[in-house]
């Protein structure tokens, strides 16, 4: 007999427009029989990531036809706002146009309730514990959402609505894009093993620092507690893990790609017990880690018109060419066509998404002092 798992949709009011009118996300939640982990998963938080949004649809696909153990919530157009910041052809909407500050960079955590927690509940069992501090997290942003409103910016308001929703949850992921880019994760060291689950050749360790992300906003907390309890001789295992899903490039939508990475999350929820006997495994592949202290961002030395020569995802070795550089308006008085190159070895990530570029821009993301999982 088939299983048919059922679907509802809510619109969460997340602020208000121009006209008065009620700014909205739409939710899809499906429940689970209350023995597995819950799962949280958004897209589109910047504008122009919308490969998120094919994915999330592609597991409303095959997440109605399973048997789950715990509840799972979607949310695709994570950012009305910034899927709709349109120039032109281009999407925007990777900056507050407001404000200016990153969309992804306006979630909230403080140590400061860790260091309470681990000795008001030094004593408390480990269930006890996560259930109070998971409710003090939730509580936490509702005293932040339900405050004097003219503190909360729209971004911030935006963030903290999509952060009470991933509290929620055991399991949290932000789906995003870069420029153009090949598939990477972004992991918390403590969940190395489970990087090895997902169908992502390219991962990269990130420490307990907060540095404003929704996937920093939902595991910090629980580090944080883990290593206060730690200093009182007690282990107490983080309780969540959540992960940035770097897809691919922006601009695009790829439904065959999305089932790919549909799947890759569906290997890695199985993984997590999040279903019953369904038939999800992880490819067998070889899978490369950078620490984030060794991911190099390699900026153009001139201004000019790039062509990219490193292979998205490919192994470069030092002094081999990654771009070239023309430069029509010096033709005469210098060589036009520039070679750059790369002095240590290193896997090129993405790259800038212009031939068009100033001397400083961004061009590359590379994995240097890479390792095999």
């Amino acid at each position: 007999m088939s299983i048919t798992t059922a679907i509802s949709q809510e619109n969460i009011v997340v602020g208000e427009v121009a006209n008065g009118l009620p700014l909205t996300i739409p939710v899809y939640r499906l429940k689970g029989d209350g023995s597995g982990p819950n799962v949280y998963v958004q897209a589109n938080m910047h504008g122009a990531e919308v490969q998120g949004n094919a994915v999330i649809y592609q597991l409303l696909e095959q997440l109605k036809h399973l048997k789950l153990k715990g509840d799972i919530t979607l949310v695709p157009y994570a950012n009305p706002i910034g899927c709709n910041q349109k120039s032109g052809e281009f999407t925007l909407g990777r900056f507050d146009p407001i404000t200016g500050t990153n969309w992804n960079r306006m979630y909230h955590c403080t140590s400061k309730l860790a260091t309470e927690f681990a000795e008001q509940y030094a004593d408390a069992d480990d269930q006890t514990l996560k259930s109070a501090f998971k409710a003090a997290l939730i509580d936490e942003i509702d005293q932040l959402l339900t405050g004097p409103a003219y503190r909360l910016t729209t971004g911030k308001r935006i963030a903290l609505n999509l952060q009470k929703l991933a509290h929620q949850a055991d399991i949290v992921l932000d789906l995003h894009t870069g420029p153009i880019s090949s598939q990477h994760l972004y992991c918390p060291d403590y969940a190395k093993d489970s990087a090895r689950y997902f169908n992502i050749p390219h991962v990269l360790f990130i420490p307990n620092d907060f540095d404003g992300a929704m996937d920093e906003a939902s595991f910090c907390p629980w580090w944080q507690l883990t290593e206060e309890l730690a200093k009182q001789g007690r282990k107490f295992n983080v309780q969540v893990e959540a992960f940035t899903v770097e897809l691919g490039s922006q601009e695009k939508i790829d439904l065959s790609a999305a089932l790919d990475d549909a799947n890759s999350i569906l290997s890695y929820l199985n993984y997590k017990q999040a279903f019953v006997d369904a038939p999800y495994q992880p490819k067998m592949m070889k899978r490369y880690g950078c620490n984030l202290n060794d991911y190099l961002a390699y900026y153009a030395p001139m201004g000019g018109m790039v062509e990219y020569i490193a292979p998205l995802g490919g192994y470069i070795k030092a002094g081999e060419p990654i771009a070239k550089v023309l430069r029509m308006e010096r033709y005469l008085s210098e060589q036009p066509l520039q070679t750059l190159t790369l002095d240590c070895d290193a896997i090129a990530i993405l790259h800038f998404a212009s031939a068009s570029v100033n001397q400083g821009t961004e061009l590359y993301k590379f994995f240097t002092n890479v390792f095999e999982l």
